[in-house]
């Protein structure tokens, strides 16, 4: 199976690479969001706007959106398996089809308000779990956020390739507190290998060590040094033109597009 247009890529880019982050952190504005303006690049920011006062808080997302960043939706509730420990009454195997539709709508009818400009936006499954309840009950939910997204993020152990990837479970790769920025960079060239779109998932960043005077390795979750960070968007900086760096929403529109255009 070929493509007359064998690249979706824009502008003769050889492969494609999307930068996002989870959850929200005060490090992603106060930390990521510069360093990528620094080096004229955008990512995909998926929140969770859950509160009374939601409207408020997350205004600094807005600005992030009008700068040209995807705002992307993390669910209000963040629902995970009951093997974390956070609820085991309210989790992914107690839940039904239609609770967590309802709790994604929730959150994009507020994503919507907050940034009308921005009314396309993609899903990000917390925890990468994309399933409710258990056993011979345990149903995916993929269906219903094909309905109302045109791709959503998972978990992956290969690079998406653009004719073959599943846009509604795109794959990624967890950036880990402990990597530095030439590891960074090295999983740029792999994932990149073939014209592959690479999606990296980020957490927290840092700026100064620990009380240990150590950069906590054991989770990702953990704080990615910053400049490690720096160094990674310096990297794509510098081969921005192979490399496609833009928000996943970008990415999954040009390639449903060129899909669109059909097989030769």
């Amino acid at each position: 199976m070929s493509k007359s247009n064998r690249s979706p890529w824009p502008d003769n880019h050889q492969s494609a690479v999307s930068l996002t982050f989870d959850d929200g952190s005060a490090s992603h504005l106060e930390i990521a969001i510069p360093i990528l303006a620094e080096y004229e690049l955008q990512g995909t920011f998926y929140i969770n706007p859950r509160g009374d006062d939601w409207d408020q808080r997350y205004l600094p997302w807005r600005d992030a959106a009008l700068a040209g960043h995807e705002i992307g939706n993390h669910t209000i509730q963040h629902i995970c398996a009951r093997n974390f420990g956070w609820d085991i009454d309210k989790c992914l195997e107690t839940l039904s089809l239609k609770e967590i539709e309802a709790d994604v709508l929730e959150a994009e009818r507020r994503l919507n308000a907050l940034i009308p400009e921005q009314p396309t936006r993609t899903f990000c499954y917390p925890c990468y779990q994309s399933y409710v309840g258990e056993g011979i009950n345990r149903q995916s939910y993929v269906p219903i956020i094909a309905r109302h997204f045109p791709a959503a993020r998972g978990l992956g152990e290969t690079a998406n390739h653009p004719l073959l990837t599943e846009l509604h479970y795109l794959t990624s790769s967890i950036v880990a507190g402990w990597m530095s920025g030439s590891d960074l960079c090295s999983l740029v060239d792999k994932g990149t290998d073939d014209g592959r779109w690479l999606i990296l998932t980020l957490h927290g960043l840092q700026t100064e060590p620990n009380r240990e005077g150590l950069l906590t390795p054991l989770f990702h979750g953990n704080p990615l040094p910053a400049d490690s960070f720096r160094e990674l968007c310096k990297y794509l900086a510098e081969r921005r033109a192979e490399i496609w760096t833009a928000p996943v929403v970008t990415v999954a529109e040009r390639i449903i597009a060129w899909r669109e255009k059909g097989t030769s």
